[in-house]
């Protein structure tokens, strides 16, 4: 009976309401519509952003993704000497270079390289350093200067390194070697450093920068203006063709005034020793010569010195890294004498006729220890001319204590003692031109009468620069015109066909009381060399034109009273010889200083080293 009853009442209504089912599809169908117009609407609406207003931008985008700017670097300015032979050179070479973002596994790429191209530890770490600086889509310079079997090597596996070329450049060779280092110094890999004292934008797509001397010196106008290249490219990144250029501007090329045979000359002339010789015209103060050796070879620098390489050269006897001529500070000894001896004359101290015996000591008053003459037994009674052509110590003795330093100091400065000459080279040492105030302020101590007497033969505190004391040699041949030395002659500008000639400043001119007192100098410098009892008389000419000189002995140690230095001295224990000289001596065109480091006597080493640089130049002068 219940089974019955409710199999009715399920019978009796409808199984599914129709109506109510109609309108929830319809609703349904009313979302999914608005659902779908809203996805129209919306990637309609996209499309004309895109399409329309953002259509320059992605035009933009679009062509980016296949056309890139290069920058194109600027060749290098070439050096020459004053004669118009090269010293600094750009050569063909070729570089390795790796995209970073183009790169999958940069490891195993490098890895895979190193079996085709010699890659060293010191070249993968520069590598490395580069990798910091530059961006993800930069083109990253691995190995420099690559050999022909390494680009042959490369050329047939170049399909496995995707990313990696192989990139031709101009790289920058010293023809001379050595010889030039401290002259023009060398350029190198661009570092952080030097980007943060350059126009980095200009330096975009440039590998190397001077590092030191002319390279450095005049690196703005070497480099010159970079310019820039529009390329197209394929989806993987080759470059297909170019599509516009922007040339740039090649780097100015500098002639010198040095004369590469004349350096020649001064080098050849030294030997095995350390030292230094610079020569200059005293007529507008142009660098003849400017020698300092030991040197090195400035092309190992240029790609990267290797460790091996590099220790060397720290562990080379002589200090190949110093540049004596700048750097090297050395007491004048003699060489200072004709310039004490015209102070003299000039503040009226002493006249050209007094005289001074010299018995091979000199005495303070009150002072029982004597001050050494270079001749034992002394020389007997000399003028002014007699104490320059045989170097007497007494004379010059006495003759500061009567100036007294100050004095001695002011007058001595005008011809640029005591300070940099401004030559155009980085790092120049001053020197020192003692006084009273100078030794206060750097020992704060009082000066004793002693130092004034040996100040008066260019020992004690006095200290100079080879370059500084040719400059002063130049400022008394020239009759006290004192020009800053340059070692640019001219500057020719890209696309010019003429140099422009450039010029040493004048700083100052020494000014002449009486012409006279320094035609006394002069003279006795030339005795020097012509004289019957000049000290240098081993160099005079046979004929044809006359030197003037002085020589010079620098001392290195202490030594007692009575010893002197022979040739069982130690090597390293003797005294640094020292010649100055101008030639000819009626219109000088030349003046030379030499340092012979530990040489001994300044006529016996140092005078033949001038006499060949005079040789050299006075020869071409002639023959023009």
């Amino acid at each position: 009976m219940r089974l019955a009853r409710f199999t009715h009442s399920t019978a009796g209504q409808p199984l599914k309401e129709e109506a109510q089912e109609g309108r929830q599809f319809r609703k349904r169908a009313l979302v999914a519509f608005l659902i779908i117009f809203a996805a129209i609407f919306l990637i309609a609406l996209r499309y004309v952003y895109l399409q329309v207003i953002s259509y320059q931008e992605f035009t933009t985008r679009s062509i980016n993704n296949q056309v890139r700017i290069v920058p194109v670097a600027p060749n290098r300015g070439l050096i020459y000497d004053r004669r118009g032979r090269p010293v600094a050179e750009n050569r063909p070479a070729y570089r390795l270079e790796l995209v970073p973002e183009k790169v999958d596994d940069i490891e195993q790429v490098i890895i895979s390289l190193g079996q085709l191209v010699e890659l060293p530890e010191d070249v993968l770490e520069k590598f490395e350093e580069n990798r910091k600086r530059y961006r993800e889509f930069d083109s990253v310079p691995l190995k420099f200067n690559l050999t022909e079997e390494e680009v042959a090597r490369f050329a047939v596996d170049r399909h496995r390194f995707t990313g990696v070329e192989i990139v031709p450049y101009l790289s920058r060779y010293y023809p001379f070697g050595e010889l030039l280092t401290h002259v023009l110094g060398y350029v190198g890999r661009l570092d952080v450093d030097d980007l943060n004292r350059v126009d980095q934008g200009n330096y975009r797509g440039t590998t190397h920068i001077g590092k030191s001397g002319i390279e450095r010196y005049y690196e703005n106008e070497l480099h010159g203006i970079s310019g820039n290249e529009k390329i197209e490219t394929n989806a993987q990144g080759r470059v297909l063709t170019a599509l516009d250029r922007e040339n740039p501007v090649h780097g100015d090329d500098l002639i010198l005034a040095l004369d590469v045979q004349v350096q020649q000359a001064a080098w050849d002339a030294l030997g095995d020793r350390p030292g230094a010789v610079v020569a200059i015209d005293p007529n507008d103060g142009s660098v003849l010569a400017l020698v300092s050796k030991p040197a090195f070879d400035p092309n190992l620098f240029v790609h990267g010195i290797s460790r091996k390489d590099y220790n060397a050269i720290l562990a080379a006897p002589g200090r190949p890294l110093f540049n004596r001529t700048l750097l090297g500070g050395y007491e004048p000894g003699s060489t200072l004498k004709p310039f004490v001896g015209l102070a003299g004359l000039e503040l009226g101290v002493v006249t050209e006729e007094d005289r001074v015996f010299s018995s091979g000591g000199y005495y303070l008053p009150g002072v029982s220890r004597p001050y050494r003459d270079w001749k034992k037994g002394g020389h007997g009674w000399v003028d002014i001319l007699g104490a320059l052509e045989q170097s007497v110590n007494t004379y010059f003795y006495q003759l500061a204590y009567d100036i007294g330093i100050d004095r001695m100091h002011d007058y001595l400065a005008q011809f640029g003692f005591g300070m940099q000459t401004g030559l155009d080279l980085l790092g120049e040492n001053s020197g020192v031109l003692p006084s009273r105030g100078w030794k206060r302020a750097f020992y704060n101590e009082p000066w004793y009468p002693g130092e004034t007497v040996i100040a008066g033969i260019g020992q004690g505190f006095n200290v100079v620069t080879p370059v500084q004391l040719a400059n002063a040699l130049a400022t008394l041949a020239n009759g006290g015109t004192r020009y800053m030395p340059r070692l640019l002659y001219a500057t020719k500008h890209a696309g010019n066909r003429q140099a422009d000639k450039s010029s040493s400043p004048l700083v100052s001119q020494v000014p002449v009381i009486n012409e006279n007192n320094w035609n006394v100098i002069r003279e006795g410098m030339r005795r020097v060399v012509h004289g019957a009892s000049g000290t240098a008389r081993s160099i005079r000419p046979e004929s044809g034109f006359e030197i003037a000189g002085k020589s010079g002995t620098a001392q290195v140690a202490a030594q007692a009273a009575d010893e002197d230095m022979d040739e069982t001295t130690a090597a390293h224990l003797r005294h640094h010889a020292l010649f100055i000289a101008y030639a000819p001596v009626t219109q000088p065109s030349i003046v030379v200083a030499v340092v012979v480091e530990h040489g001994g006597g300044g006529s016996r080493e140092a005078a033949p080293v001038a006499r060949a640089v005079i040789d050299a130049w006075l020869s071409q002068e002639l023959a023009q």
